[in-house]
């Protein structure tokens, strides 16, 4: 009987603190997910027409559709560029600030702002500096590669996408890469100097290997944005010049929301969903075998 007692309020306590979390996952994550799996399986023409059983007929479309792979690859390129550079940006500032100069508790404050403006508002900011500031800059100064319009040119675009990208997360995953740099234990690091290590050494033989569980983390928040990026894309270039900049983010919205073909649009969602999860995990997978422990 007491077992019994026991048992039900261990399940009460469970509910009590998993229930409303279980409940709200549902209803915002698990219950969109099935639904949107079950609309790629229709075909409606508008939001108000009935939904008609297609089968895979909406998969077999995503995968013919060639700019849904065209943005994809895109979207790799921009992926390669944006973890690369956030997580060196990042760590190089986590570096700095944790040095010991004295203005470095400003300089965190101060790198970490850009990440609390939303992607749209710091799209149409950063339009305005490539648009009117740069070319002004050059024109005054006489520096050729300023003058030419970013946004209007494919190659410069993109790196124009990637620039801003690495000025609004490396802040946010310098915390990260801070909270790691400050865990390793000074032992570590006072018996190196002693055996002789001089900076680079000690950098390279104690303090990155004791900071791959850091890595891991924000190597999966930055692929997770670079693959999902899409208000700052809207915001900044729209997809243009000539859908040169269309992210697979974009065009997945756009081919549901813009040619309002729901099904098709969502089977794409699906499948770039795979594509994200199999990555990140596999990210994850060996990232954690690579870890230390001090």
């Amino acid at each position: 009987m007491k077992n019994r007692k026991k048992s039900l309020a261990n399940w009460g306590n469970s509910f009590l603190f998993l229930g409303p979390t279980t409940i709200f996952f549902a209803i915002t994550v698990l219950i969109p997910f099935v639904y949107g799996v079950y609309l790629t399986l229709n075909k409606m023409d508008t939001p108000t027409d009935p939904m008609v059983f297609s089968g895979l007929l909406n998969y077999v479309n995503a995968v013919q559709d060639t700019q849904f792979w065209s943005s994809l690859w895109l979207t790799i390129k921009f992926v390669i560029a944006t973890v690369f550079l956030v997580n060196l940006v990042g760590f190089g500032l986590a570096y700095l600030v944790t040095s010991g100069i004295k203005i470095q508790n400003s300089m965190r404050t101060a790198y970490f702002t850009p990440n609390l403006i939303g992607g749209l508002l710091l799209g149409y900011i950063w339009q305005f500096v490539f648009v009117q500031t740069l070319p002004a800059f050059g024109e005054k100064f006489g520096i050729e590669w300023l003058k030419l319009g970013w946004l209007g040119d494919p190659h410069m675009s993109f790196w124009a996408l990637v620039l801003v990208t690495i000025w609004q997360t490396s802040g946010y995953m310098m915390i990260i890469f801070i909270a790691g740099l400050i865990s390793i234990p000074k032992d570590l690091i006072e018996a190196a100097t002693i055996d002789g290590a001089g900076p680079f050494r000690r950098l390279v033989s104690v303090t990155l290997p004791l900071m791959v569980p850091s890595f891991v983390v924000t190597i999966f928040l930055s692929l997770k944005n670079a693959f999902m990026v899409y208000d700052l894309n809207f915001s900044l270039t729209k997809g243009g010049p000539y859908n040169s900049t269309e992210m697979v983010s974009m065009h997945v919205v756009n081919k549901a929301f813009v040619q309002a073909n729901y099904g098709t649009g969502q089977a794409e969602a699906i499948i770039l969903f795979i594509i994200v999860a199999v990555v990140t995990g596999i990210q994850v997978y060996s990232s954690k075998k690579m870890e230390v422990e001090a």
